[in-house]
C-alpha cells in the first residue's frame, strides 16, 4: 500500500465545510507505520554506530546509524541483544539487518535491529586513529613527560562550559573534599570553534604570571559531559592536544564518561573517568588529611615516649651494673699506697747516687783545674798566630800576579791593541764588520773605528784595479780602490794628505789573528 493510498483511506468523520477527511494523530501515526513497514519490510542498512552508551536499564540498546548524509535511530531489543554475536560499539561501521518502523511517541522512524555484522571502522574512528598515530610519533603521548599532580594545590583552574552540570559537579566535589579557590575559564565544549576556545583557555591559564593580580592555578581540569563521538570531537582536535602537551601546569582530562576516550586524555598528565573524578584527583579529603596528620602526630608522640622509656630502662640497668665508688677506687688506692711506700727509699737511693757522681766530678776538677787547660790553649794560639796571616798574604800575591798576566795576555790579544798601532776597523751601516772589498758597494756608508774614536765615511770608486801597496788613506784590496773621507753633516770631505810611505812591517801572528777575526783593518 502506498503512502498516498493510506492517507486517502475514508474515515468515519468528515468535515461538512471542506468535504475533507479528518484524521486523529494516533490514526495518522498508525497509517504511516503500516505504510513504512509494508513498503520496506526487512532491510540491510550500512552505517556507523553513534551515541551508543551500553544497554539501557531495561536491557534494550539504543543508538544511531549514520553516514556522511543522514542518520537513523536504531533499537536492539533485550532478547535480540543477548543473541548478537557482534555487540554494538561506538564508532564501529556495521551492516544492520532489521525492520523499518516508526515510534509514534516521537513521530520518528527507526530500524529495529535483528542482526549486526561488522563492516569496518567508521570514518570518524579512522580519522581519530590516524591522528592518534601521528601525534604519538611526535612524542606527545610519551609517559615519561607526564608530571605528578600537586598534592594540595592553592588554586584550581577549570576549563569547561559555565552552564552545564559539569561545573556544578566539580565545584560541589571540591567543596566536599577540600575547599580551594577555583578559576573557571568558560568555553564552548561542542560545535564549531569549541576546539580553539579550549586550546586558548589552556594557554591563557599558562600565560598568567605567578604572583600576579590573578592567581595562577597549580592544576588544570579540562572537563565535559558525555556525548557521541561527534559531540566530543573538539577534544580530538590537534590544537587542543598540542595545547595540553605544552601546558606547564599539570593537567587533568575529564572528558565524557568512563567509556569515552579522546586524544586529550593521552596528552594530559592524568585522565579522570568523570569530571567528579577529576575533582577527587585534584585535592585530597580535608577530613582524611586532618585524620592522617593527627594519626602521624600520635604515632610520633608514642614513638618518642617509647624511646624515652627504653633509654630510661637502659640507663637504670647500666647504673645497676656499674660498681660502687669504693669498689671502683679500691684498687687505685692500693696502688697508691704501694707507690708511696716505695717512693721514700727510691728518693734516698737516687739522692745518694747523684751525690757520689758529684763527688767524682769534683775530684776530677781538683786534679785537672780548668785554668790550667785554658792557659795551655792560649799558649798554643799565641804560637800559631802569625802563620795564617802570612799564608793569606802569600796567596793574595800569587793571585795578583796571575791576574796581571791574564790582563797582559788580554791586551795583546785584543783588536784594540792592533788599532793602537795605526789600524782601523771598518763596519757597515748595520754595525757588521766588513772583511773584504767585495762587500763594499760604491757610495755605501761605512763606519771607521780607530783607537781613539770613530768616523763615518762613504765609499767611492769605479771598479776593481790591480793590487798595490797600502797606505794610511788608500786601500787596494781584491782589485777595488777605495777612498774614504770624513763626513760632516752627511757630506763626505776630502781625505787628509797622505804621509810618507814607510816600509811595511811584518805582522806578529799572535797580535794580528784577533784583528783578522774582528773585520778589515787598515
Amino acid at each position: 500500500m502506498s503512502i498516498l493510498a493510506a492517507l486517502t483511506q475514508p474515515q468515519p468523520s468528515q468535515s461538512a465545510a471542506t468535504n475533507q477527511t479528518e484524521w486523529s494523530v494516533g490514526d495518522l501515526a498508525a497509517a504511516l507505520r503500516r505504510t513504512l513497514e509494508d513498503a520496506f519490510g526487512h532491510v540491510r542498512l550500512r552505517g556507523e554506530i553513534s551515541g551508543y552508551r551500553g544497554p539501557h536499564g531495561s536491557g534494550h540498546a539504543y543508538f544511531s546509524l549514520k553516514d556522511g548524509n543522514a542518520k537513523i535511530d536504531a533499537v536492539v531489543w533485550k532478547g535480540t541483544l543477548n543473541r548478537l554475536r557482534q555487540k554494538p560499539k561506538e564508532g564501529l561501521e556495521v551492516v544492520a539487518t532489521g525492520k523499518i518502523t516508526t515510534y509514534p511517541g516521537k513521530s520518528s522512524y527507526q530500524i529495529v535491529v535483528e542482526s549486526l555484522e561488522p563492516a569496518g571502522i567508521g570514518a570518524w574512528m579512522a580519522l581519530l586513529e590516524e591522528r592518534k598515530r601521528l601525534l604519538a610519533a611526535e612524542g606527545l603521548f610519551a609517559p615519561e613527560r607526564k608530571r605528578p599532580i600537586p598534592y594540595l594545590p592553592r588554586v584550581v583552574g577549570v576549563v569547561t562550559s559555565p552552564t552545564g552540570a559539569v561545573i556544578r559537579d566539580i565545584l560541589h566535589r571540591l567543596e566536599d573534599r577540600f575547599p580551594r579557590p577555583v578559576l573557571v575559564w568558560p568555553v564552548r565544549v561542542q560545535g564549531e570553534g569549541a576546539a580553539e576556545e579550549v586550546a586558548a583557555a589552556i594557554r591563557g591559564f599558562n600565560a598568567l604570571a605567578p604572583g600576579g593580580p590573578i592567581p595562577r592555578p597549580d592544576v588544570l581540569i579540562v572537563a565535559r559531559g558525555g556525548g557521541s563521538i561527534e559531540d566530543l570531537w573538539a577534544f580530538n582536535e590537534e590544537v587542543v592536544v598540542r595545547a595540553a602537551f605544552e601546558s606547564a601546569i599539570p593537567l587533568i582530562s575529564a572528558v565524557g564518561h568512563e567509556t569515552d576516550t579522546t586524544l586529550i586524555d593521552y596528552a594530559a598528565d592524568r585522565r579522570a573517568p568523570t569530571p567528579t573524578g577529576a575533582a577527587e584527583m585534584a585535592v585530597p579529603v580535608h577530613a582524611e588529611l586532618t585524620a592522617q596528620i593527627d594519626d602521624l602526630g600520635r604515632r610520633q608522640r608514642g614513638a618518642v615516649l617509647r624511646k624515652l622509656d627504653r633509654d630510661r630502662s637502659d640507663l637504670r640497668a647500666s647504673v645497676r651494673a656499674m660498681p660502687g665508688a669504693d669498689a671502683f677506687l679500691a684498687g687505685k688506692r692500693q696502688r697508691l699506697d704501694l707507690a708511696e711506700a716505695r717512693l721514700r727509699p727510691a728518693l734516698a737511693n737516687n739522692a745518694r747516687t747523684f751525690r757520689d757522681r758529684l763527688g767524682r766530678v769534683l775530684e776530677r776538677l781538683a786534679r785537672h783545674p780548668p785554668e790550667l787547660g785554658l792557659a795551655r790553649a792560649r799558649a798554643r794560639l799565641s804560637a800559631i798566630d802569625h802563620r795564617p796571616r802570612t799564608a793569606i798574604l802569600h796567596q793574595i800575591g800569587r793571585r795578583a800576579d796571575a791576574l796581571a798576566g791574564l790582563d797582559r795576555l788580554l791586551g795583546s790579544l785584543s783588536y784594540r791593541a792592533v788599532l793602537a798601532r795605526g789600524y782601523a776597523l771598518v763596519r757597515d751601516e748595520t754595525g757588521a764588520s766588513v772583511r773584504s772589498a767585495a762587500q763594499v758597494a760604491p757610495g755605501a756608508r761605512l763606519r771607521l773605528e780607530f783607537a781613539d774614536g770613530g768616523a763615518a765615511v762613504r765609499a767611492e770608486g769605479e771598479g776593481p784595479e790591480a793590487d798595490g801597496p797600502q797606505d794610511g788613506g788608500r786601500q787596494q784590496d781584491g782589485g777595488r780602490q777605495q777612498e774614504v773621507g770624513r763626513q760632516r753633516d752627511g757630506v763626505a770631505e776630502a781625505p787628509p794628505a797622505r804621509p810618507a810611505r814607510r816600509p811595511a812591517k811584518r805582522r806578529e801572528p799572535a797580535a794580528d789573528a784577533p784583528a783578522a777575526r774582528q773585520g778589515s783593518l787598515f
